[in-house]
């Protein structure tokens, strides 16, 4: 009730920001960015909603984005609408479909490909499904679009953002979009097999298990990056209590008409903002680290997690 009552009256935290503040604002406070180079951001879910939001934000401050899009018409059209607010951006777009394992492994091997550093990585993209659908590998579609492609696209990725880290000396950045309803999953329905396979659908629980998942990935890789001593972090982020519904089933991508701009500040903060500056395997609300639920906060569960999702990407 504290949290929601924060939330309504705009009260900022710790960090100077709170759930009315802006991606517009929180980029340009930021002084992270270094303006001798030009960092580079990928951005998946960005034709719509808080990605786009995101990607124009930090395309503004100077930073080159990279778009990943199953539709590349809608990329375009958002290319179009960042240049025209700022002539001098850098925007690449790419195809990708995340629900799709040798989609996301052909899109890496072509960004690889173009020899660009690599300093951010938003995984953004997400999608509610309120019917039971399945990958073309054989996953439930909302397991498979918003943990599993974010999984081997931040696996395939993460050693050029240690090499970038390592030649500029500014530290990579992985963000992992998360919301708060990961809370309302219990232990017994948080079951590997079982969400890649599911017998009784629920569009909500599957949602909401999918956004523990990216929690639970990103306290894995925080170890797993703290242990190799390399300089990049990860955390994962709420984008915001909403005050409208941001489910739409159209192919279940989430959207927002009136909510991206204020969603969209918690990412830019924790990509960009000095404040975060080493911060890795924490969770943001309302561009302030908060408390998730205890099962995200289970170390064991995330390695086994990491370990069964290892397993079946080798496979």
């Amino acid at each position: 009730m504290k949290e929601t009552l924060r939330y309504l009256a705009g009260i900022v935290g710790p960090s100077g920001y709170g759930s009315k503040s802006t991606a517009e604002q929180v980029a340009q406070s930021c002084s992270y960015l270094v303006d001798s180079q030009r960092l580079t951001a990928i951005i998946t879910g960005a034709t719509s909603g808080i990605g786009a939001e995101t990607a124009r934000a930090v395309a503004k401050r100077g930073v080159r984005v990279v778009i990943p899009a199953r539709d590349i018409k809608k990329a375009a059209e958002l290319k179009e609408r960042i240049r025209k607010d700022n002539p001098n951006a850098e925007v690449i777009l790419c195809e990708i479909d995340l629900s799709s394992l040798a989609s996301v492994k052909r899109f890496c091997n072509e960004f690889l490909a173009l020899g660009l550093p690599l300093n951010i990585l938003i995984n953004n993209a997400g999608i509610f499904s309120q019917k039971l659908e399945f990958s073309e590998d054989k996953f439930e579609m909302t397991f498979a679009t918003n943990y599993l492609g974010h999984y081997l696209l931040t696996e395939m990725l993460i050693e050029k953002m240690i090499e970038t880290a390592e030649q500029t000396g500014i530290q990579g950045r992985i963000i992992n979009l998360s919301s708060v309803i990961h809370s309302w999953v219990g232990r017994d329905c948080f079951h590997f097999n079982q969400m890649l396979h599911p017998i009784n659908y629920n569009g909500t629980r599957a949602y909401a298990q999918s956004k523990l998942a990216t929690i639970l990935h990103a306290k894995e890789i925080a170890k797993q990056l703290k242990a190799k001593n390399a300089n990049v972090t990860i955390n994962a982020v709420h984008p915001g209590i909403v005050k409208t519904g941001i489910f739409r089933a159209h192919k279940g991508f989430i959207t927002g008409k009136n909510l991206h701009v204020l969603g969209a500040s918690t990412s830019c903060y924790v990509a960009l903002s000095p404040q975060v500056e080493g911060m890795s395997g924490k969770y943001f609300v309302d561009c302030n680290e908060s408390n998730c639920s205890v099962l995200a906060n289970d170390e064991s569960e995330a390695r086994r997690l990491w370990r069964q999702t290892r397993a079946l990407i080798r496979r």
